[in-house]
């Protein structure tokens, strides 16, 4: 079988060349040094991880103004750039096919987790979750050459932001409050309270836009939100050990691409803990080791195959085995919540992941 297996990718290799057609090659863009996480960084710049080879490191890309440490790395398709926000308020793009940065500036408020609308016009930027003013919430930028637009008011402690892969929403998270915006004219939608417990932290949301699933800040575990109906649904704890509720906040809640599980992180337990997303409330099936604490995160890879996290660990999606570890030229792990999945063909960007694991179904 296997024999088979590697024939027929010879054939569909010699056939695409055949045809003309370059092979499409799968990068992961590491950005470090991560602002949040002090664990698994390895120095200044973007590290260029092959998915297909091992995810071995290909070259690091020197970006000396990442050195202020970075909060979010949002990407867009489209304008084949990535967006970068730093610790410093500093908002800049970086033009995948030239290496160059498009722009970069410094703004009053923000910059956190950043979102891009999928035409690639607009950039949304969080005034940060470490501020709290009565102009907290949202700068618009112009995405082409990051010119000012407007700031709206949301309220404080504005941390992650989400547009929904349809283009149609933007998502942001204020301390316990989730606010839905229209993408067309960022009129707000809809705000649902009580989420989350202790302030905003990560969330992931389905690919219809009905569920949302938005980690909880003083357990591990998450809460299930109606975005139609404005309200949480469910709360769901972890539990390990002989511990029906785990004490600490949870960073970091990702779907699989075809949304049948959801994997939330436990920095501090050093787990991703596993739910069956195909029920309501999702149940538990399992959990997988880290080697190291940090910020938190969980993403995966375009095709469902590789689970990626904070650390360093690999994991195959579907057997749950480490099969394989983020090293940096110099053979040390490393680690960052800040990265995206890119997609080549002959130089130019042809598919691009989100910072967020949203589910793709």
């Amino acid at each position: 079988m296997r024999t088979l297996i590697s024939l027929l990718a010879i054939f569909l290799s010699a056939a695409t060349l055949a045809y003309g057609q370059s092979q499409t090659k799968r990068y992961l863009y590491m950005s470090m040094p991560d602002a949040a996480q002090k664990e698994g960084r390895s120095g200044t710049g973007i590290l260029v991880f092959d998915i297909d080879n091992g995810h071995k490191l290909v070259r690091r890309i020197e970006i000396p103004s990442f050195e202020e440490g970075l909060r979010g790395f949002a990407g867009s398709k489209i304008n084949h750039s990535v967006y970068f926000s730093t610790t410093n308020r500093r908002v800049g793009a970086f033009d995948l096919e030239s290496e160059k940065i498009v722009w970069d500036k410094t703004y009053d408020g923000g910059a956190d987790r950043s979102s891009i609308t999928m035409d690639g016009t607009k950039l949304y930027v969080p005034t940060g979750f470490w501020y709290s003013g009565e102009d907290s919430g949202l700068l618009v930028l112009n995405a082409k050459n990051g010119d000012f637009i407007k700031r709206i008011k949301v309220g404080p402690a504005a941390h992650n932001s989400i547009v929904s892969l349809d283009g149609r929403f933007l998502y942001l998270g204020t301390q316990t409050m989730l606010t839905v915006f229209d993408t067309k004219d960022e009129r707000v939608i809809r705000q649902i309270p009580d989420v989350g417990e202790r302030g905003i932290f990560p969330y992931t949301v389905d690919s219809r836009n009905r569920i949302a699933y938005v980690c909880l800040g003083n357990h591990v575990g998450f809460d299930v939100v109606d975005l139609e109906k404005g309200k949480a649904l469910h709360r769901v704890y972890a539990s390990f050990g002989g511990q029906d509720r785990i004490p600490h906040r949870t960073h970091g809640a990702g779907l699989t691409p075809d949304e049948t599980e959801l994997w939330i992180s436990d920095q501090r337990g050093q787990k991703l803990f596993i739910y069956d997303a195909t029920k309501m409330p999702p149940e538990p099936k399992g959990h997988v080791e880290l080697s190291i604490g940090g910020h938190g995160w969980v993403a995966f890879s375009l095709d469902g195959k590789y689970a990626w996290s904070h650390a360093p660990e690999i994991f195959d999606v579907k057997t749950k085995k480490l099969v394989a570890t983020f090293k940096d030229e110099h053979g040390n792990p490393v680690g960052g919540s800040k990265y995206i999945e890119v997609h080549f063909r002959d130089g130019k960007v042809v598919e691009m992941s989100n910072e967020f694991a949203l589910g793709r179904k």
